[in-house]
């Protein structure tokens, strides 16, 4: 019952993607090969371990099973041939990091299109993810949070300065109901809620004054897990939302958003570069981790 090397990166590439054509751009085969390689691996193993529709890929119990036990030992080879890099003049290989949206698109990507112009040999695969990644269960190199999130257990760089939150609707909602002047005003307001893709809960809206510490649970009628998605909601008129500054300011300024509560909104801890403790790294990962200390932001 042997399996070869190449079908088991296969299989762990469709169980990483729940895609066959996700797999197949990743290997740089055919998704029909992709197939292939999985079927055959199916029948040394004599067990199914995939459950293939027209819409979706799922693992089987065996496939979950065999994807657990696969997906850190994939790793180490990868890191393996990594380790190789400092012996070549030109550093290569593809770091996979994944990161909350709004993390992707204010830190992580300005991040690594300066990193890999610096290094022609390097690619960053950036998973856009809001959920918390187990980055070694999935095959990831890092992953990028808010730094009050990320587990206790992981090594932590911190990513830019700290972030800061606004609170903000469109001039024609404030029109119709008065500026929430204290946070507990915004219990009278329609919001759009936040919810988390891996919380049943939505996202409470903190606030801080001095001594004085509030978390809201806002109501509305529109609910979203994205943060583009809930900017577009209030642009539309749904009601008062709350959003990282960078995301807004531009549309402060041209006035077609006015912020509340400036006064009850501080600094939260800044984004992080979140990796697991390893006694060997990979040359291209700690190249990453040294542009990370000289990087301007």
């Amino acid at each position: 019952m042997k399996a070869s090397l190449s079908d088991l990166a296969t299989f762990a590439a469709v169980a990483r993607h729940r895609s066959f054509r996700a797999a197949s751009i990743e290997l740089g085969v055919s998704s029909s090969a992709v197939s292939h390689a999985l079927r055959q691996l199916e029948e040394r193993l004599a067990l199914r371990l995939v459950n293939r529709t027209t819409r979706s890929v799922s693992l089987t119990e065996a496939g979950q099973k065999l994807y657990d036990n696969l997906a850190p030992a994939m790793l180490d080879i990868h890191r393996a041939v990594e380790m190789l890099s400092p012996l070549r003049d030109t550093p290569t290989g593809t770091l996979r990091i994944t990161a909350a949206r709004q993390a992707a698109r204010l830190v992580l990507l300005p991040l690594a299109t300066a990193f890999v112009q610096q290094y022609p040999g390097m690619k960053v695969e950036i998973v856009a993810e809001d959920k918390l990644s187990d980055v070694i269960k999935e095959g990831l190199d890092a992953g990028v949070r808010l730094g009050e999130i990320v587990a206790q257990n992981m090594i932590a760089v911190r990513l830019g300065p700290p972030v800061r939150f606004a609170v903000a609707a469109t001039p024609d909602y404030f029109k119709h109901a008065p500026p929430p002047r204290h946070p507990k005003d915004l219990l009278a307001h329609k919001c759009v809620v936040f919810r988390f893709p891996t919380r049943e809960s939505a996202y409470r809206w903190e606030f801080e004054q001095g001594a004085t510490r509030l978390a809201i649970d806002v109501n509305g009628d529109i609910a979203v897990n994205d943060m583009d998605l809930a900017l577009d909601a209030v642009l539309r008129g749904a009601g008062i939302g709350i959003f990282h500054v960078e995301q807004v300011q531009e549309l402060v300024a041209a006035g077609k958003l006015v912020t509340v509560l400036d006064d009850w909104l501080v600094d939260r801890p800044a984004f992080h570069l979140y990796y697991p403790s390893r006694r060997q790294m990979p040359h291209g990962f700690r190249l990453f981790l040294a542009f990370i200390r000289d990087f301007t932001w």
